[in-house]
C-alpha cells in the first residue's frame, strides 16, 4: 500500500511485527545497537510457536559445550543440517545460522538474559552431538518470559491486540511503515526506517497448507493460532520471492486426546510406535517431524510404547510429567496387560515386541531399517500412550538473505524489509518434513531475529538516520 500525505501517528527506527521469539529477539538486538524500536502483535498475548516449543536452540561450539567437554564446531553442525535437509533454496542462510549459533546462545544467556543450559542427556534428531540449549523446564514459555522481561527492562513499547492491516510503501517501492488497527479501533500509521516481519507462518491457513504442503493438509493443526500467512500475502503484494514452501514441521506423537506433545525422548531412547493392529509401520528413528505423515497414513489409532528406563529420562521434562499425572501415559507389567489397556491384539503385539527386541539385541536386522535403539530391548514395566500426528508449523516463507533482508525472485532486496521466524523461509529442506532437525524452528526464529535486528540498526546508523 502506497503511503500518502496523511501525517504519521508514530515514528520509530525499527518496527517489529510479531511478538514471538523472533520478534522479541529482533527488538532487543536492534535496541541494544542503538535503534528506537516498537513491537506490534495481533494477538492479545505474545508467544506464537516459541511459547509452544521446548525452547531448544542448537549452538555449535558454545562455551557451555566446552564446559561439558563436548567438542563441536559450526562446520560439524553445517554438515549435520545438510545431511538431514540436503541442499535447498536457503542453504546459505542455514550455514550462516549454524556459524553464529554458539554466539546466539551465549548472547541469549548473557544479554537478554535467558535462563538456558546445555542438554547433555542425549543427541537430538538430526544432530551428531549434544548441542541444544534450553530452559531447564524444556518449556518454550520460559524462554518467552525471559525475552519479555528483556523487552520490559529496555522499555521497548509492545502493543498487543494490534494487527497490521498492510505494509506502507513509498512511490519508489520502499517499505516505510505499516497501517495498524484492530476491531473498533481507529487505524494507526507507524513510520519506520526498517520493518521486520516476525509473524508466524501459514500452518493455520488451510488453503495455503493445501496449496503448498498437501501431504499433511489433513493432519490436525497444533501450532500457534496466529499462523495465518499474512507475511506470504504481504510478500506477494510486494513482489517478494518465496522459499522452501513445501517444507513443514510435523509431530508424530501428540498425546490424544490431551493435545500435549509426548516427549520424543520416549522414541529416541528406544520406544516404538504401533497401529491398532499392534504392528510397527516404519523406522521411528527418522524423527518426530518426518514420521508424522507415516502416522497420518495409518488411518487408525496409533500408540507409543516404551519402558521404565526410558520413562525415567522423559520424566525430566515438565510437560511429560504433567501428561503422566493426567493419565495420558499408562503402565503395564506384561505384554498381555499392555495390549488390554487399548484392546490391541495381544498375539500380534507380543510378536511385534519380540521382533523389535531381537533387532535391538543385535540378533536380527530390523525390517524397517532402524539402527539406533537407545536403551532397547524394551523390558517390563511397559508404558503406553495413544498419539495422533500433528502439523505444528510451516517451514516455507519469504525468501531472505543471510541478514534477513526480504528478496525478490531476482535476488534483489525489497528496501527496508526484513523477515524471520515463520514469516521467512526455513532451513529444513525444500519440501516435506524429513529435513527437520531438532531446534530448526527456533534457530531460524531467534537466529534471524538476532541477525535482522542488528542489521537494521547497523544500516540506519550507517545512513545517519537513527533517532537521537
Amino acid at each position: 500500500m502506497n503511503a500518502n500525505a496523511t501525517p504519521w501517528d508514530m515514528e520509530v527506527d525499527v518496527l517489529v511485527i510479531g511478538a514471538g521469539g523472533c520478534g522479541l529477539t529482533a527488538a532487543i538486538a536492534a535496541y541494544d545497537d542503538g535503534a528506537h524500536v516498537a513491537i506490534v502483535e495481533k494477538r492479545e498475548k505474545p508467544g506464537g510457536n516459541t511459547a509452544l516449543s521446548t525452547g531448544s536452540i542448537p549452538g555449535a561450539g558454545s562455551r557451555f559445550q566446552r564446559a561439558a567437554h563436548i567438542e563441536d564446531s559450526p562446520e560439524t553442525m553445517i554438515a549435520d543440517l545438510r545431511r538431514v535437509a540436503g541442499e535447498h533454496e536457503l542453504s546459505a542462510v542455514s550455514d550462516t545460522l549454524a556459524a553464529i549459533s554458539a554466539e546466539l546462545c551465549e548472547w541469549l544467556v548473557d544479554r537478554v538474559p535467558a535462563r538456558m543450559s546445555l542438554i547433555t542427556d542425549y543427541c537430538h534428531v538430526g544432530h551428531s552431538l549434544p548441542r541444544l540449549h534450553a530452559p531447564a523446564s524444556r518449556r518454550g514459555q520460559d524462554l518467552m518470559d525471559d525475552l519479555l522481561a528483556g523487552v520490559t527492562q529496555r522499555d521497548i513499547p509492545l502493543a498487543v491486540g494490534n494487527p497490521v492491516q498492510s505494509l506502507l510503501t513509498s512511490a519508489q517501492g520502499e517499505v516505510i511503515g505499516a497501517l495498524i488497527g484492530g476491531k473498533g479501533v481507529e487505524s494507526t500509521r507507524i513510520k519506520a526506517g526498517k520493518v521486520i516481519l516476525a509473524c508466524n507462518g501459514f500452518a493455520g491457513n488451510r488453503a495455503l497448507v493445501q496449496e503448498f504442503c498437501p501431504e499433511i493438509a489433513d493432519a490436525e493443526y497444533f501450532g500457534a493460532l496466529g499462523s495465518q500467512g499474512e507475511a506470504v500475502q504481504w510478500g506477494r503484494e510486494l513482489g517478494a520471492g518465496l522459499a522452501n514452501m513445501g517444507a513443514y514441521q510435523g509431530y508424530a506423537a501428540v498425546a490424544y486426546p490431551h493435545g500435549s506433545l509426548l516427549s520424543w525422548t520416549t522414541l529416541e531412547k528406544g520406544g516404538i510406535l504401533v497401529n491398532s493392529r499392534g504392528e510397527r509401520f516404519g523406522n521411528e528413528d527418522i524423527g518426530y517431524s518426518g514420521y508424522a505423515r507415516m502416522v497420518l497414513a495409518q488411518q487408525t489409532e496409533v500408540f507409543a510404547i516404551f519402558d521404565d528406563r526410558i520413562k525415567a529420562i522423559a520424566d525430566k521434562e515438565d510437560e511429560f510429567r504433567d501428561l503422566v499425572d493426567l493419565g495420558g501415559v499408562k503402565s503395564a507389567t506384561s505384554v498381555a496387560e499392555l495390549s488390554a489397556l487399548f484392546k490391541l491384539p495381544a498375539e500380534t503385539l507380543a510378536k511385534t515386541l519380540s521382533d523389535y527386541n531381537q533387532s535391538a539385541d543385535g540378533k536380527a536386522l530390523d525390517g524397517f531399517g532402524r539402527h539406533q535403539y537407545g536403551l532397547a530391548p524394551l523390558l517390563a514395566n511397559y508404558w503406553i500412550c495413544r498419539v495422533t500426528p500433528g502439523l505444528f508449523h510451516t517451514q516455507g516463507g519469504l525468501a531472505v538473505d543471510t541478514e534477513g533482508h526480504v528478496l525478490k525472485p531476482d535476488g534483489s532486496r525489497i528496501p527496508n524489509l526484513f523477515a524471520g521466524g515463520g514469516a521467512a523461509g526455513g532451513i529444513s529442506g525444500q519440501t516435506g518434513a524429513a529435513g527437520y532437525a531438532s531446534g530448526n524452528g527456533l534457530l531460524t526464529a531467534i537466529g534471524l531475529g538476532y541477525l535482522s535486528g542488528k542489521a537494521a540498526a547497523k544500516e540506519l546508523k550507517a545512513a545517519g538516520t537513527l533517532s537521537p
